[in-house]
């Protein structure tokens, strides 16, 4: 069955349904798929062990020892084991400031009421973090076996951004997650995705590369409908877990908690940070006081008009099957709240005092500290090498700006001073130069792009038509050109054209991921042409192929591509001059390769292919059309 994006949202709307109506039946069916693959697995580490035991037998037995089958021996153990090491998961433990009794009693115990009330299990860690979240996380010590540790990931952003009843809300959701037995039976579920990914990027990126044809077939059948299964459960979750803060908080309070946070969150995005980072163009160090000045910008509330906007396009996001959260119309539907054109929804009033002062007390002060310290030092020398290229572009574009006032720019000078206006001004003044390349290019390709990119931000539809033009130049551009443009949708609300560029962008992914394909490899069954390589494209090869003693022979052609054949794909074969006492001439191969391709600089995109006894019917395919080497020693 080949899976689509639209298949899969197909068998997820059913299983929701079967969830809402069946949800015993619903439970037992994900169980036995996450079983069903733990079942095979085994079953095929059995097999291989059996056979290697078969073949250890015969020859102990037999007294016989062949090569041959020592070799079938190893070949059948090695992915058994591969196998066996992938079912051990390991989680890393979430990292931040641990956090005591002795310094937060209150959140302590504000922490201990909710788990006696929701039955939870207790935490072994608190953390403080400097993300605006909170998250449970639970941390295996047995691998797939269990025994949970249980971390609590608490943003100090997110503490001084809610009120204390807003804040009990968000502590009761993630607390939520923990609560009954289904948290157990997702959790096992959680571990067994994990394991499968394990063991499939295991598998794939081992040396036994021909082990993973024992798995694949089954899994590819597999993955996708337990994948759905497992997202059906987990949107579930969400839901149950917004039912646990209506009830230990006030559905009141989770519902402003909900809205709280998603305007917060916009405020820090748009707003605090870009300020805090735009003054890299004044001062060289970055700034020592990033958290505290947080606390005091969280206290003034963003303008009415800014907050409501930011809220409406919050609301207008639809559900999806991208994420599992569901969206904030949603999730306020389910808690009661109304959200008809007759009820508007009102603005949380401003937050006087935070959730930080009240359970963190004096310990607060100490934590803004740490994190105002942690942020200018994990920032220092990517400030400051910023700083100086900010200086750097400052004076490049004075010396553009001192010539245009004297003799007209030429394109490339033309579209330097653009760039470099919007880099280190505004967007203001950067719209009417970009415009002035277009004007000399109609045609420019990153000059549609960037002028797209700073109108949409402006909230301007032209933007679309500019990035359009641009992804039809650059293919490689279509997945944050089409990302720009559902941004600007999504804040306009504008859904029936989010759906037409969703699908826009799904079919370029498709067709991406088959021309990312088509050049991952040569194969005799491709076309190829004549390189079309400049002499001195040429001669810079041949100089740097002297760098490279082994190097004997050297072909360049052109690969015919069937998707984006606007791209040229180059294939450079090669011939390595081997030496008699090699052993591993295979494993010296790929050294010989990987060197070349990490050393060389090719102005094209280029294979390297390498001309052996295993690539003889390659060697003629590429020889019809390149008969004579660029290269020889």
């Amino acid at each position: 069955m080949a899976w689509t994006e639209e298949k899969f949202e197909a068998l997820i709307q059913r299983l929701e349904k079967l969830a809402r109506q069946q949800p015993a039946t619903y439970r037992m069916r994900v169980g036995l798929l996450a079983v069903l693959g733990y079942v095979y697995i085994f079953a095929v580490i059995a097999g291989l062990l059996a056979v290697f035991a078969a073949i250890a037998w015969f020859m102990f037995f037999s007294g016989r020892i062949h090569t041959a089958m020592i070799k079938l021996a190893i070949l059948v153990l090695i992915p058994a084991l591969i196998a066996l090491r992938s079912l051990w998961v390991t989680f890393p433990p979430p990292t931040g400031l641990p956090l005591s009794r002795q310094q937060a009693p209150q959140l302590f115990a504000l922490l201990d009421e909710l788990t006696t009330k929701l039955q939870a299990p207790r935490f072994h860690h608190v953390l403080v973090t400097e993300e605006f979240n909170a998250a449970v996380a639970q941390v295996p010590r047995l691998g797939m076996l269990g025994w949970q540790k249980n971390y609590l990931l608490l943003g100090l952003p997110l503490l001084q951004a809610l009120s204390l009843e807003q804040f009990r809300a968000v502590l009761a959701h993630e607390l939520g997650h923990l609560s009954g037995n289904h948290s157990r039976f997702s959790g096992w579920i959680y571990r067994v995705r994990k394991t499968y990914a394990q063991l499939f990027e295991r598998l794939q990126h081992s040396e036994q590369q021909g082990s993973w044809f024992l798995f694949e077939r089954f899994f590819n059948w597999h993955a996708p409908f337990f994948n759905a299964y497992s997202f059906v459960l987990a949107r579930n979750n969400e839901y149950e877990a917004d039912r646990c803060a209506a009830e230990l908080a006030g559905a009141n309070h989770a519902a402003a908690a909900l809205i709280n946070v998603n305007i917060q969150a916009q405020f820090l995005e748009s707003a605090y940070w870009p300020k805090i980072y735009q003054q890299v163009e004044q001062q060289i160090e970055p700034p020592a006081t990033a958290f505290t000045n947080l606390t005091t910008a969280l206290r003034q509330p963003a303008e009415p008009a800014t907050a409501k906007q930011w809220l409406n396009h919050a609301l207008a996001c639809k559900t999806d099957y991208a994420d599992t959260h569901p969206c904030l119309s949603d999730r306020l539907s389910a808690l009661g709240v109304s959200l008809s054109p007759d009820h508007p929804l009102t603005l949380p009033q401003p937050v006087s005092v935070s959730a930080a002062r009240v359970l963190l007390g004096s310990t607060l002060t100490q934590l803004t500290a740490h994190f105002d310290r942690q942020w200018q030092e994990q920032m220092a020398t990517s400030w400051r090498q910023r700083y100086a290229h900010l200086q750097e572009c400052q004076k490049q574009l004075q010396v553009l700006e001192t010539q245009a006032q004297s003799q007209p720019l030429t394109l490339e000078a033309a579209w330097e001073r653009a760039r470099l206006t919007l880099e280190v001004r505004d967007s203001a003044a950067a719209i009417p130069l970009l415009e002035a390349v277009l004007t000399m290019d109609p045609e420019h390709a990153a000059a549609h792009y960037t002028l797209g990119q700073v109108l949409l931000e402006q909230q301007e539809a032209a933007g679309i038509e500019h990035i359009e033009k641009a992804i039809a130049a650059r293919f490689d551009w279509a997945s944050s050109g089409y990302e720009l443009i559902l941004n600007f949708l999504s804040h306009q609300g504008q859904t029936e054209q989010i759906q037409i560029y969703q699908k826009r962008a799904e079919q370029h992914y498709e067709t991406l991921m088959l021309a990312r394909r088509e050049r991952s490899s040569v194969q005799a069954s491709d076309e190829f042409q004549a390189h079309d390589f400049s002499a001195e494209a040429i001669k810079s090869l041949v100089t740097q192929f002297a760098r490279y003693d082994q190097l004997k022979e050297a072909y360049l052609v052109r690969k015919v591509m069937h998707y984006f054949p606007e791209e040229a794909f180059y294939v450079l074969a090669v011939k390595r001059q081997q030496r008699f006492w090699e052993t591993n001439s295979d494993q010296v191969d790929q050294k010989f390769i990987d060197q070349i391709a990490d050393g060389m600089e090719f102005p094209k995109q280029t294979y390297i292919l390498l001309l052996n006894k295993h690539t003889k019917n390659r060697e003629k395919k590429l020889r019809q059309v390149a008969p004579t080497a660029i290269y020889r020693r």
